[in-house]
């Protein structure tokens, strides 16, 4: 038979060990016009033998004398075998235990779930690189932000994308705590061999979450930036998360820092408001809530930073709004949100016209009117400056505040970062009122 013939040379082709773990699991279910149809265990077998070994196949069936053009790959009847975490451990087909370690991966935290705008654009298309082996962001890639801006779900995306498309990739995710833990366990052990071998040996990608949890551990300091040293040498991917730059983590040992900035170095800001909008508009249909453009508006408004605060408020809305009947109004959004983030973490342009009022001794009133006295257009500008800086509203809605239109407001803007720059006075000035703004 033609498939006999195939395999023949295949084994020449391979080292045993290969031939006996990827070929001689595969069976010649058909020979139909110009394809072969060979039955595989599952489809992760399939996935990899698609990755690593289906043109040779090819190759192979053609160089037997056969007018085949192409072989297809199907999976035996049965249900397939998944890949599922048993005590932190990952199985893949065929492959023996600690190829691959991860955490349990949230579902919803994959590339199409995740909100892409500014503060987020550089870290998302970096992550999305390293799942192509794109060389473009460097061999290690560092993400920094504070806590519930996307650290976690760009990572988890990441392992979701490459168990997906190349299943038989040896993944290690772990956190920083966890890998700690786990090398103590080997000290403890004496099985630290092992524990060098599973990390520098059977890893292709490796992710570890939290860095800055290493503060003061120089042992496992050291034992990480030796990995990472060997992983990188040998072209293999490695993702990073922390909450502060390398540069300004406390406790970390110098060299261990330097290996960390090997690559590109990224944070993720605080979503803008056209950002915020879609995560609510988004988190909202996901809860199955019907929101109106002014509740959205609201929530995307008053609710900043932390994304994980929006689906808190959302399923707090929505169980409230089933104990009142389904009805989902402002009142009950505004109890939501206060509860979440208190009553004064929300800027308007109302508190900064207040503060910048107080501080240049000049009344509201005359900021809002027509006055081109230097005493009062000066305050206005700041305050239209600071207004556009920490509220996230709108141009337009800045220059209502004060009796003028959105390019009235864009000018100011221009000025007051132009005086920032040249005057150094003034720069200190708008340093000391951008530290009050942050207390009110």
């Amino acid at each position: 038979m033609i498939w006999e013939k195939t395999k023949e040379r295949l084994k020449d082709a391979l080292t045993e060990s290969a031939y006996a773990l990827w070929i001689e699991p595969l069976e010649c279910v058909q020979v139909q016009d110009d394809t072969v149809f060979l039955s595989s265990p599952d489809r992760y077998f399939s996935a990899y033998i698609t990755q690593h070994y289906l043109g040779m196949i090819e190759e192979k069936v053609r160089e037997s004398g056969a007018l085949t053009k192409k072989v297809i790959l199907c999976e035996k009847e049965g249900k397939p075998q998944v890949i599922s975490p048993v005590k932190g451990q990952m199985r893949l087909p065929n492959v023996p235990e600690n190829k691959s370690k991860i955490r349990s991966l949230h579902p919803r935290y994959t590339f199409s779930e995740f909100m892409v705008g500014d503060s987020n654009i550089l870290a998302q298309s970096a992550c999305k690189s390293m799942t192509a082996c794109d060389d473009s962001v460097g061999p290690c890639l560092y993400i920094n932000s504070s806590t519930g801006l996307g650290k976690s779900h760009l990572t988890h995306a990441v392992a979701h994308q490459i168990l997906t498309e190349s299943p038989m990739t040896r993944l290690h995710y772990v956190t920083a705590q966890q890998f700690a833990t786990e090398m103590v366990r080997g000290i403890q052990s004496n099985t630290m061999d092992s524990f060098k071998r599973k990390y520098h040996e059977q890893c292709d990608i490796l992710l570890v979450e939290d860095v800055h949890s290493l503060t003061g551990k120089k042992k496992t300091q050291e034992e990480l930036n030796e990995l990472l040293d060997s992983l990188i040498k040998s072209g293999k991917r490695v993702i990073l998360t922390a909450n502060s730059a390398p540069r300004d983590l406390v406790g970390i040992d110098e060299e261990f820092r330097s290996r960390m900035s090997a690559g590109l170095v990224t944070s993720i800001k605080a979503p803008d408001i056209s950002t915020r909008l879609r995560i609510v508009e988004k988190k909202a249909s996901q809860h199955q809530l019907c929101l109106d453009e002014g509740l959205v508006d609201y929530l995307a408004q008053h609710i900043r930073g932390d994304v994980r605060k929006v689906e808190s408020a959302l399923i707090a809305i929505r169980a409230k709004a089933r104990l009142m009947g389904g009805q989902v109004g402002l009142d009950l959004v505004k109890e939501v949100v206060t509860n979440i983030v208190g009553h004064n973490q929300v800027l308007t342009t109302a508190m900064i016209s207040d503060l910048v009022s107080s501080q240049f001794k000049v009344s509201l009133t005359d900021m809002q009117s027509r006055s081109r006295k230097k005493a009062h257009t000066f305050p206005r500008q700041v305050a239209m400056y600071l207004c556009r800086k920490y509220t996230g509203e709108s141009l337009a809605d800045i220059g209502r505040t004060f009796n003028r239109d959105h390019s009235t407001v864009l000018h100011s803007i221009k000025v007051v970062t132009t005086l920032t720059v040249r005057d150094t006075s003034i720069g200190a000035q708008l340093n000391l009122l951008s530290d009050k703004v942050k207390q009110l």
